[in-house]
């Protein structure tokens, strides 16, 4: 099965860019061109390679967030030493 393909550019003239924000900053202006088929339905969305690297930093950041909340359920507060945490880890091996 063959699909036509048409790009359409939806730019700022538009009013169609996004604007992404994290809960710490505004994150990026994301100007997506999408791809449609024969029938004008979306099926893809391209991007500048550097709002992509921007939107994969963002989740990345969210993810480290989002574990550190998770560590924090657990933690019950005991602490021990970088040089104790090297000694077992040494008896380990």
């Amino acid at each position: 099965m063959v699909m036509e393909m048409s790009y359409i550019h939806l730019g700022s003239q538009t009013n169609s860019s996004l604007f992404l924000y994290s809960k710490s900053k505004a994150m990026t202006d994301i100007h997506p061109q999408f791809i449609t088929d024969a029938a004008g339905n979306r099926v893809s969305v391209v991007i500048p390679i550097k709002e992509y690297e921007a939107l994969i930093e963002e989740l990345e950041d969210q993810e480290d967030v989002r574990l550190f909340d998770e560590a924090l359920k657990d933690d019950d507060g005991e602490r021990i030493s970088f040089e104790e945490y090297v000694k077992n880890r040494e008896k380990k091996q």
